[in-house]
């Protein structure tokens, strides 16, 4: 009897030792606001609660297990949902955000599963509204979807260089190509400056492929910072952002201001030229303000005005009407 006490408290003082070495955090988004559209895809004017206007509602889990010798598993589960009804986002998926597991070391970082696409994880670096509000860029530049499943990646950092490689299995028997994506990312961020370039190749069911490439960046300043980009979208149509998709091109100018301590504002302007469809093109001016009552509560609004020519239709029903987009709230993170 006492030799099997003497076990249990050896495995137990065993597993108290593993489990120190583990690092496990839960963390946390609520956002929600009211907003007010006109022309919107109801043809009309509507005024709504929507939830994750700055930063998208989450609920997540994120660890790692640290081996020795510098390699650890790396894990991340992140849930979507709407504070305004309560449901789960991305489709109703358990983890529509995020959910992969890897291994992590001086070499890179290897990823396996549902994963940020490189457009949608690098839009901070090139949008001053950082794919949110208002201002988001994702109303007229292609982010060729959000995510992916399926995903293997390959990720690197360091003395200011970064980058990523992606393949995202299809799936589809008899046709390794439908469905499938490849892309890519490759970044240099040191000082004021952060800049970087951007690829995604995506197939459809058929295996036909559309194409997006991006190149931004911004520049510290101090009280200013400077944002820019330009993309190139071809192929097939990859999601609803974009009426036709066949050759587009995209850029934006925009900057962040802080006043004081506290508060942001954040201007751009994006321009949308489509290269196939004459008179379909379309741009954007966006203003936002942020004021953060403190680390992790701010409140924020935004507004912004989308024009479109005679024959394009962003956001709106009807060919070359004009959109407008007015946003407030609070967003809480823990």
């Amino acid at each position: 009897m006492k030799k099997a006490i003497l076990a249990f408290g050896l495995l137990g003082a065993h597993a108290i030792t593993v489990c120190a070495q583990a690092d496990v955090v839960t963390y946390g988004v609520v956002d929600i606001g009211v907003a007010h559209e006109k022309n919107s895809s109801l043809n009309g004017s509507v005024t709504r609660m929507d939830s994750g206007i700055f930063n998208g509602n989450r609920l997540g889990i994120k660890g790692a297990e640290d081996f020795g010798a510098g390699v650890s598993a790396v894990f991340t589960l992140e849930s979507g949902f709407t504070a305004d009804t309560g449901v789960l986002g991305q489709g109703g998926l358990l983890f529509g955000r995020q959910a992969w597991v890897g291994l992590s070391g001086d070499l890179g970082v290897i990823q396996l599963g549902r994963q940020r696409n490189t457009v949608y994880a690098n839009a901070y670096v090139f949008d001053p509204f950082a794919d949110a509000l208002a201002g988001d860029s994702a109303r007229l530049f292609n982010y060729s979807g959000y995510r992916s499943n399926n995903m293997v990646s390959y990720g690197y950092e360091s003395n200011g260089l970064r980058g990523q490689l992606q393949y995202s299995l299809g799936e589809v028997v008899g046709n390794a190509a439908a469905s499938s994506t490849r892309a890519g990312y490759a970044g240099y961020r040191k000082g004021p400056l952060d800049v970087v370039l951007t690829h995604h190749r995506t197939n459809n069911t058929a295996g036909n492929t559309g194409k997006a490439t991006l190149i931004g960046g911004n520049y510290d300043f101090g009280m200013i910072k400077a944002f820019a980009a330009y993309a190139w979208n071809k192929g097939v149509r990859q999601d609803g952002s974009i009426s036709h998709g066949a050759d587009i091109r995209s850029g934006l100018i925009g900057i962040t201001a802080s006043i004081g301590d506290a508060s942001t504002v954040m201007v751009s302007y994006i321009r949308l030229w489509d290269k196939v469809v004459s008179d379909a093109n379309a741009s954007q001016v966006a203003i936002g303000y942020v004021h953060d009552l403190s680390k992790r509560t701010a409140l924020y609004a935004s507004h912004s005005r989308l024009t479109n020519e005679s024959n394009a239709s962003y956001l709106v029903a009807t060919e070359g009407l004009t959109a407008h987009l007015f946003n407030a709230g609070i967003r809480h993170k823990f």
